[in-house]
């Protein structure tokens, strides 16, 4: 091979690596740690699509209308290993999430957060974040350094 195509090449190849990092955020990028959310509703949709997977819910808070709510989760391989799937969160199941808002709190079309549990109408929780993203150091996580 020629010095000029290796040249091409090896900045192709790190040019597809830094889109690929990108694509994939810290929880920071997005997400704020200073705004925890319990969010109590039912499933209306699951996204089992990479890098992260969503949980759309209504969430319902006494006194107010019902709002939709946008959970991200871990990868759908995260959240299968942790117990996860497609017959555990089915749509019109009950849920209660824990997690932290997005920095963008105007809720347009629908409020987001970041997932760190679940937990299900037979009193199972379960972790469905992603671990290693800079979320806070809340217990959720069972990869967490216990101190």
């Amino acid at each position: 091979m020629t010095r000029p195509f290796l040249t091409l090449a090896l900045a192709a190849a790190m040019a597809a690596a830094a889109a690929g990092a990108q694509a994939h955020h810290a929880f920071t990028a997005e997400f704020d740690g200073m705004a925890p959310v319990l969010l109590r509703g039912k499933v209306t949709k699951v996204e089992w699509i990479n890098p992260h997977a969503w949980v759309h819910m209504d969430v319902v808070t006494p006194g107010k209308p019902t709002q939709e709510w946008m959970v991200e989760g871990g990868t759908p391989n995260t959240l299968l290993r942790a117990g996860i799937d497609r017959n555990s969160l089915k749509p019109g199941t009950d849920i209660v999430v824990r997690g932290y808002q997005s920095k963008d709190k105007a809720c347009l079309p629908a409020c987001k957060a970041n997932g760190r549990d679940v937990t299900f109408p037979d009193g199972k929780k379960l972790f469905m974040g992603s671990s290693g993203t800079g979320a806070p150091k809340d217990g959720a996580d069972p990869n967490e350094a216990k101190h």
